[in-house]
Order: C-alpha cells, then structure tokens, then sequence
C-alpha cells in the first residue's frame, strides 16, 4: 500500500505546481516519501471498523474531511516533520497539508475503481 500512495503523492503534486514549485529539486523524492509515510501510518493507525462501515480508507478520508483530531495529528505531524527535515515555509507546508484531502479522495477512488479497494473487517 505505501507504494500506492507514494506514487499518489508524487502525481498530485506534479499536478500541483503551485505546491511544487517552492519545492528544491534535490529535495522532491524525499518530501514524497514523507508525505506518504505520514499518509500510510495515518491509514496503519485508524482503528479497524466493519467492511460495512465504509472500510479504513474511507473511515480516513471522512476523517481528514471532517477535521477531527487524526486529522490535526497528522496534518500537524506533517507540517512539523516537513518544516524541521527540509525547512520548508508554514505557508508552503501548510499547503501540502491541506491538499490531503483530495489526495485521499483520489486513492479511495483509484482502489475503488481498480476493484482492489482496502477495507478491514472485524469479526
């Protein structure tokens, strides 16, 4: 799953070139990397729910929507762990951050569409 989502990561920001272009070249791949571990252990961290529920994808990304506290947890995480490894500006991380959302929206739709959807049942 983590090379899903690094692969996601990648795409939505060289889509997103206002959130890449304060971005240094030599720095790119490990601020994918980075994002994506936080993305992955976001997913890893969510308490298991009922397939019926939506599954933990989809329990995330309605989490990252609402703004709960894993939300903030990890967008804080993030935004500290991105700033402090690569000093990068509150501006340019608080951007990344924000387009979590839709980079979720697009792995749930992008498993959903391909059948391989992951979804964790409790017995």
């Amino acid at each position: 799953m983590f090379d899903q989502i690094l692969q996601l990561v990648k795409e939505h920001l060289d889509n997103n070139p206002q959130l890449t272009q304060n971005i240094p070249n030599e720095q790119a791949d490990a601020i994918h990397r980075e994002i994506a571990t936080h993305i992955n252990n976001g997913l890893q961290n969510q308490p298991a729910a009922p397939a019926s529920a939506g599954g933990l994808l989809s329990q995330f990304e309605n989490s990252l929507n609402s703004g709960n506290l894993l939300t903030s947890s990890i967008s804080g995480g993030l935004i500290g762990s991105l700033g402090s490894k690569f000093g990068l500006s509150p501006a340019i991380t608080g951007a990344i951050a924000a387009s979590l959302p839709g980079l979720l929206q697009r792995f749930t739709h992008r498993n959903d569409t391909a059948g391989s959807g992951v979804a964790v049942a409790t017995s």
